[in-house]
């Protein structure tokens, strides 16, 4: 099987990345300007190049920053990288942000294209929330697929996937923008190639329950690691998860290697929680919010302040705000916040993947992340398209997607 090499913008602590590895991908170079994640990022990659700072500075050639780090990044070159992939800082149009066309946190799509036109690779993909797609009544989506169409890429689409639908155990809807580039033959629009492989990626529903109940309730005082927890049920999502067991995706030695070997369950510690608190969430039935509690608790504000993870469906979004209050994200079967480690599984972290920094930061870089599994689908069928550039009688399975308007996929976007 032909290896495929890819570079990585806006990495974070490396979701998206582990899911473009598991397609396949040689990460030859990684871009983060955060410390935090980049700390976690080099303990899970160290194979890949990092260049910690700011994406403006990355293949500049007038940038003092990048003339001393140009050694380190020599396979990095125009024409020589298959994929650019990587997901723009959000907040600028994201539901809970300005949501302001001029906000400079929105100018980062701009620094994906500058590298996009000078690496010139045979294809990108850039993902987002899906609000950006509504943004200025489609304004922003507009501009995007003409500054890649400026770019080189005028063969780009983008489609709303939901994690739910790739074996993630949560719903997470984002904007999956995918595009060619211009003098590589594809018969069909990308956009199209991508929605139909995608089908042939659907994986079944995974629920919170089915990703959680093998770890404990007791749990880490520190950061310590702790006894690996013996297996129980079978679960798809456990075998992909666990240390000790191969799944369809990761083999349990893969796993045990990026953990250093040792089958130890790290990051299973969360934020202490007061009496009061904890007497507060026992009232609250799995997959209940606030407005459930008894009058005299509740303070008729904000729903969403008190919730419950559900046991028999996937979890709703983990966000980056938890780590600042993780009142939304209460376990769905014992009294407390749910763990590091059970954040991360939600998001489809295998329990290889070690989280560094602190607490506070690991919560922060998982909510930030994109989930690994829906990364690998979506890398695994920009994998099919190379494969169908190089060899265009390969005979790639697709099926005919939706050709419907934006609003009517946002509606019907499992849930």
């Amino acid at each position: 099987m032909a290896r495929y090499t890819a570079v990585s913008l806006f990495s974070g602590c490396g979701g998206f990345c582990e899911g473009v590895r598991l397609a396949g991908f040689d990460v030859k170079a990684a871009v983060e300007f955060d410390r935090f994640a980049a700390q976690t990022y080099r303990a899970n990659f160290p194979e890949v190049a990092l260049f910690e700072g700011d994406v403006h500075d990355f293949l500049a050639p007038d940038s003092e920053v990048w003339s001393n780090e140009r050694e380190r990044f020599a396979a990095v070159a125009p024409n020589e990288i298959d994929m650019l992939f990587g997901g723009p800082p959000c907040q600028g149009y994201s539901q809970i942000g300005t949501r302001v066309l001029d906000d400079p946190r929105n100018e980062l799509y701009l620094q994906f294209i500058r590298v996009l036109k000078t690496l010139r690779p045979r294809i990108f993909i850039m993902e987002n929330v899906p609000n950006m797609l509504l943004l200025g009544k489609g304004r922003f989506k507009r501009e995007v697929l003409e500054a890649f169409s400026a770019a080189g890429y005028s063969n780009s689409g983008v489609q709303i996937l939901a994690a739910s639908d790739y074996g993630v155990p949560q719903v997470r809807k984002r904007a999956i923008f995918v595009g060619v580039r211009d003098g590589e033959r594809l018969d069909i629009p990308v956009g199209d190639f991508l929605a139909g492989g995608l089908k042939n990626e659907e994986q079944p529903v995974q629920t919170v329950w089915d990703a959680l109940r093998d770890l404990p309730e007791e749990t880490a005082v520190h950061y310590e690691s702790l006894p690996y927890p013996r297996p129980t049920v079978r679960r798809e999502i456990l075998d992909e998860m666990r240390l000790d067991r191969d799944g369809r995706w990761y083999s349990a030695a893969s796993k045990s290697a990026s953990a250093g070997g040792k089958r130890r369950l790290h990051n299973h510690h969360t934020k202490e929680i007061q009496d009061r608190r904890k007497k507060l969430i026992a009232l609250l039935k799995p997959g209940a919010k606030g407005d459930t509690l008894p009058k005299d608790v509740w303070n008729g504000l904000r729903p969403e302040k008190w919730r419950r993870l559900p046991v028999d469906r996937p979890a709703y979004t983990i966000l980056a705000q938890m780590h600042r209050d993780l009142s939304e994200w209460v376990h769905p079967r014992f009294e407390r916040w749910i763990t590091v480690r059970e954040a991360a599984r939600l998001q489809s972290f295998h329990d290889g993947f070690v989280f560094h920094s602190s607490e506070w930061q690991m919560l922060k870089q998982i909510g930030n992340a994109v989930p690994p599994l829906l990364a690998r689908a979506v890398a695994s069928v920009a994998r099919q398209v190379l494969e169908s550039l190089d060899d265009p009688d390969c005979n790639i399975p697709l099926q005919r997607p939706y050709q419907g308007d934006l609003l009517h996929a946002l509606a019907h976007a499992r849930p």
